[in-house]
């Protein structure tokens, strides 16, 4: 036992520890990722195909090896189809910019209750509105549909946005790093089939913006 252990001991290399510490960082990574999703149900569904596959080998069922075969085949074809939506998330979280960046805490404090008083003068009148704060996930796609202001958060200016007379009131106003970079932005509906239907197009928004990013959605 004490040969076996040696002679594994002497074939490991510290370039092998390093590489298997990479890949068992990237898997808990993507488990990470995709815990509590859909994702996960779709991976556990290709689990249990991966194991009748293996047993439909070993108890030669060769029409349902066959056919399993042939889906095999095409599995990182299928994988990418499967989990777009994840993979686009994970790779925005390789590069991240720090959370309201550029901003003090002072700026963040003043910030806060800057949304929040219009947040409550807009729901006080019932004007519907949508705040994004960008957060460690880049939002620049985003930014570039809309006007751009690059301004200070004010809660009249904030207000001003969002009343029906307003030209960019139809779309969502963006702030990073302290400052609302831009109104009347586009952002990409919820695929969530369970969403309640008396949520319109402004909701489905909000939630489909949080499902691709980290952003806070007011």
């Amino acid at each position: 036992m004490g040969d076996i252990l040696f002679n594994l001991q002497s074939s490991i290399r510290l370039i092998d520890v390093l590489d298997i510490s990479i890949v068992a960082f990237i898997v808990y990574r993507i488990l990470l990722l995709i815990k509590g999703t859909r994702a996960m149900q779709m991976l556990a569904g290709l689990g249990i195909l991966g194991i009748v596959f293996f047993l439909s080998s070993t108890f030669e069922l060769f029409t349902t090896h066959w056919l399993l075969s042939y889906f095999f085949d095409y599995f990182i074809l299928i994988v990418i189809v499967l989990f777009q939506d994840d993979l686009r998330r994970a790779l925005t979280n390789v590069g991240k910019n720090p959370f309201f960046s550029g901003a003090s805490d002072e700026e963040e404090q003043e910030m806060v209750d800057e949304i929040a008083r219009s947040a409550s003068r807009l729901a006080k009148e019932k004007i519907g509105a949508l705040i994004v704060i960008e957060r460690e996930t880049g939002l620049k796609n985003f930014i570039d549909t809309g006007s751009k202001l690059d301004s200070k958060v004010k809660a009249e200016l904030l207000y001003s946005i969002f009343i029906t007379s307003s030209p960019i009131h139809d779309g969502a106003a963006i702030i990073t790093g302290g400052r609302i970079a831009a109104a009347g932005c586009f952002l990409p509906l919820s695929k969530d089939p369970n969403i309640d239907k008396r949520y319109g197009t402004r909701h489905r928004a909000a939630l489909g913006l949080t499902e691709d990013t980290d952003a806070i959605v007011v």
